[in-house]
């Protein structure tokens, strides 16, 4: 499937694996500024389960899309990476000199390396031919209009799915995992603001973290209780620790994106996980679950 989306900039975003369907759109709707948003995603254990998927579609949608670019001219490409890029052993805070340093975290090592090979293309395409082409690293995104699935989503609309039915159902919350790893995450509005100011003030190849302060992490236990309280959920809240946690922390420094926009304004992540389960109250029948 293909979305468009115009704007005085000619904004598109394409999620398709498909050389034809890109070329096309492209053949089309001569977009002068691209947002690369197309992945194959999904939580910690979708990851585990469909590697082959997460690498072969994710390399497909990033090389079609930037040689799309590339043919048509384009102006600007902003791709999106993702912090499980980063070497699973490290040091911390990651910035963005350490993309390379060393394996992702074995637990989503395909999809981390095909994002990986978008940063490699970005440098490639400015080396040979000149091209305007950089990439973002959000960290963890939630808000309204996410993917709500039970077993495919990521960690916050998973859990505010699960606290849904258990609060209907009046039975427990089961949280897999001990929710002692630690987060950052970003509120998908933000988000947008911060996608729209690299793509009229941000002009080098290098990729840029988007991403609350590392004084913002939080543990998975933080967010159980912050979603909890949302619900207004008195229920009782068990942790499954035969499940797997993933990688324990990957903190990153947003020092970069402060020097360069200092006066942006995070939105509180109680006050984000609150806007968010409003929303699916409100859209429950309508919602991506």
């Amino acid at each position: 499937m293909i979305h468009l989306l115009r704007s005085p900039h000619t904004v598109i975003l394409m999620p398709s694996s498909n050389l034809a369907e890109c070329e096309a759109l492209f053949e089309k709707h001569r977009p002068t500024h691209v947002i690369h948003l197309a992945a194959f995603v999904g939580g910690l254990f979708r990851n585990m389960k469909y590697p082959v998927e997460f690498y072969n579609y994710n390399l497909s949608m990033n090389n079609n899309i930037l040689a799309c670019s590339h043919k048509y001219k384009v102006q600007k490409v902003i791709s999106c990476l993702s912090t499980c890029i980063f070497p699973d052993k490290t040091t911390y805070p990651i910035d963005e000199t350490m993309v390379h340093n060393g394996p992702p975290h074995f637990s989503n090592a395909a999809y981390a390396h095909a994002k990986r090979m978008i940063d490699v293309a970005n440098h490639a395409y400015h080396q040979e031919y000149g091209c305007n082409f950089t990439s973002v690293i959000p960290t963890n995104i939630y808000g309204p209009h996410d993917n709500f699935h039970l077993e495919d989503s990521h960690v916050i609309p998973g859990l505010i799915h699960k606290f849904y039915l258990a609060q209907k159902n009046g039975t427990p919350m089961t949280i897999m995992g001990t929710g002692t790893p630690l987060r950052q995450f970003i509120y998908s509005e933000d988000l947008a603001k911060l996608f729209l100011w690299v793509l009229r003030e941000y002009n080098s190849v290098e990729p840029i973290i988007l991403s609350v302060g590392e004084e913002d992490e939080v543990a998975i236990k933080d967010v159980v209780q912050y979603i909890a309280e949302a619900f207004d959920f008195k229920g009782e809240i068990r942790y499954d620790t035969t499940k797997a946690d993933g990688q324990f922390k990957k903190t990153a420094s947003n020092a970069k994106l402060k020097s360069l926009y200092p006066d942006f304004k995070f939105t509180p992540i109680r006050e984000g996980i609150q806007k968010t389960v409003q929303w699916f109250l409100d859209n429950f029948e309508t919602a991506r679950k």
